[in-house]
This record gives C-alpha cells, sequence and structure tokens, in this order.
C-alpha cells in the first residue's frame, strides 16, 4: 500500500470548500472539470461523469466511481475512488480518498488530502503525474485549480 498526503491551505470559509469538493455545480470548474455527485450518507454512491471534451476523446460517460464511507460537513468526507477509463482502470479496483478541512481563525482554512493506494499501479501514476496538458497533473494540479478558483473566481485554466 503507498499513501499519498497532500496539504493545501485556502483562503475561504470551510463551509465554501465544502461545497466546492461536493457540489456538482462547482466540480465542473476546476482540475478535469467532471460532474461529482456524491450522496453524502454512509454507503452513498459517489460518481463522476464525463463533459463534452472527454467524451469527444472515447472516454465512457462514468468516469469514476466509489461510495462515501464518512460524511462530516463542512469538515471531512472519506470515500472509495476508481477509475473507469478502461477495462485495466475497472479492474485496479478501489483506492481511499479522505478530505479533511480545517477551518482557522484568520480567515483560511487548511485542505488536507490523503489517498489510499492498494495494488492500483495506474491509479498511482495518474494521481502523481506532474502536470502535463493533456489531462495529467494529478492531485497537485486539482488542489492548486480548487485554490485559485476559489481565491480568484477563475481556475487556473479558464
Amino acid at each position: 500500500m503507498s499513501t499519498h498526503f497532500y496539504e493545501i491551505y485556502i483562503r475561504t470559509s470551510a463551509e465554501a470548500l465544502w461545497e466546492a469538493i461536493t457540489s456538482p455545480e462547482w466540480t465542473v470548474k476546476y482540475g478535469h472539470r467532471a460532474i461529482h455527485r456524491y450522496d453524502l450518507r454512509p454507503d452513498g454512491a459517489f460518481e463522476a461523469k464525463a463533459n463534452d471534451l472527454m467524451r469527444t476523446l472515447g472516454l465512457p460517460e462514468t468516469i469514476l466511481d466509489g461510495k462515501v464511507i464518512e460524511a462530516v460537513p463542512p469538515t471531512r468526507l472519506v470515500q472509495t475512488f476508481r477509475f473507469l477509463f478502461t477495462e485495466a482502470n475497472r479492474k485496479e479496483g478501489f483506492t481511499r480518498v479522505t478530505w479533511e478541512i480545517l477551518p482557522l481563525p484568520i480567515g483560511y482554512c487548511q485542505l488536507r488530502l490523503t489517498h489510499e493506494i492498494v495494488e492500483a499501479p495506474i491509479m498511482e501514476q495518474s494521481v502523481t503525474s506532474p502536470f502535463n496538458g493533456h489531462g495529467g497533473g494529478g492531485w497537485n494540479w486539482v488542489l492548486s485549480d480548487l485554490k485559485t478558483l476559489l481565491e480568484t473566481g477563475r481556475a487556473l485554466t479558464g
């Protein structure tokens, strides 16, 4: 098993950050711009739908899936997470992602993301890859884009 930790500080409220992570109206604005949907209860469904560009590139309609393990708005979300881009991705199975939001008294939040990966080398390479302009960049890029959007109102690439 490998565990990847990311930590970022964002000038926003915990509620706004939670909304940006869990709301499809926000998830289409940063990162890979997929439509994320969460049923925010234990064993609730998680899925991400491909956007129009992704579909023109041949990706399936549903590109991610998983389950909600724990949801404590606006501070903690634990979920399973699996890519569905290819049959090899599907066969790797589920990994575990934990989002922790710590509001700080000085007007911003600490966001910690932990991604636990067991025997999923394709997933591991994807979430740790450097930015390449063709869909790469992993969590570092997604979290940077999220921070930029919340603090400036504009995503990195928009």
